[in-house]
């Protein structure tokens, strides 16, 4: 039996999820808070400065009133931006009161919060109180909205505290291209798919500079044990970091065309400016609110995270990436597996 889904974002990923939940024959309520966008995603069914050539089913239907979105809903996904989240859901929680039925939680949204350095899930949780919702789950793992879009097969994990919620999103989810995994883990799920922008704008500044595949190899190894490193001084599960939020969100998040991460950290390797980068985008680059997150964590708790770190200088310090890293190569040499760096 379908459910009814509000969708809060109608950029790329927000509109191709809320697709397919159309697709899976659920009510969808697409919510945006850009009246433009309404024309043509109502009438047109296209959604073109997202999802060039896409074309959205006739059933979704989007809207600007959040109350009318969210109305009788079983389950609301967040796909707005990590730094909107606070904001969003504090327009959604009085629209929660006095429901018959408690709503899901779940975001789709991979960063950390700029000030706080808190999680998404850890945001949700102060603004949405637990009277109020049935509790959050996390989609996360290797997927581009545009593959999606053309149903390329895709692989995610739906993590949450609670197994019920967990299996309750699979179940919303999954189709014949689509499959979701349950996981507890929601610390290194969430970890894990924000701290990996970060390492994309690593492995595209590399491609930008002409490194080969040697170099973007070892950028990936060596970042994927300093998100771990950091991840489990915070109570993350290891093994998460080897799964579909962890390796597999990292590797197509640095060898994709479609992350935007990845593409800033090549026009960067190619002499760009930042500033520049993040305004010719048109669409968030998360990795680079992230990266001065996981630059303040990682001084806070002592866990050295020089991968990041030589980001971090590039990205808000101005430093010369070939001279960040020839002081990265240079660095003492250490064991692998000693987790110290």
């Amino acid at each position: 039996m379908g459910k009814r889904i509000a969708v809060l974002g109608a950029g790329s990923w927000g509109t191709v999820l809320a697709n397919l939940l159309v697709e899976n024959g659920h009510d969808v309520r697409l919510w945006t808070h850009d009246p433009a966008q309404l024309p043509e995603i109502n009438d047109q069914h296209t959604n073109e400065h997202y999802l060039p050539g896409f074309h959205l089913h006739e059933a979704l239907h989007a809207s600007t009133d959040l109350e009318a979105s969210l109305k009788d809903v079983d389950a609301i996904l967040f796909v707005v931006p990590t730094n909107a989240i606070r904001s969003v859901a504090t327009q959604v929680l009085p629209l929660l009161a006095e429901r018959s039925v408690k709503p899901i939680i779940i975001h789709a949204a991979k960063g950390l919060e700029k000030g706080s350095k808190k999680r998404i899930s850890e945001v949700l949780t102060e603004v949405l109180p637990d009277d109020l919702i049935r509790g959050i789950v996390v989609i996360s793992g290797p997927s581009h909205a545009e593959d999606v879009a053309a149903g390329d097969i895709t692989t995610l994990t739906a993590a949450s505290v609670s197994v019920e919620c967990a299996k309750a999103v699979q179940a919303i989810f999954m189709n014949q291209y689509f499959r979701l995994y349950t996981n507890t883990d929601v610390i290194g799920v969430e970890l894990g798919a924000a701290l990996k922008n970060v390492i994309a704008i690593g492995a595209g500044a590399l491609h930008g500079l002409g490194y080969g595949d040697n170099t973007k190899a070892a950028l990936m190894t060596r970042g994927l044990a300093e998100i771990t490193r950091l991840g489990v001084v915070f109570g993350a599960e290891p093994l998460t970091f080897i799964g579909l939020s962890g390796v597999g969100d990292l590797i197509v998040t640095c060898t994709s065309v479609h992350s935007r991460n990845w593409r800033a950290g090549d026009q960067l390797g190619q002499g760009a400016k930042i500033d520049d980068v993040l305004a010719n985008m048109g669409m968030v680059v998360e990795g680079y609110s992230t990266a001065k997150v996981a630059h303040e964590l990682a001084s806070e708790v002592g866990v050295e995270m020089p991968i990041s770190e030589a980001i971090y200088q590039v990205l808000y310090q101005d430093a010369p990436i070939k001279e960040v890293i020839a002081d990265l190569m240079g660095r003492e040499g250490k064991p692998e597996f000693d987790f110290q760096g």
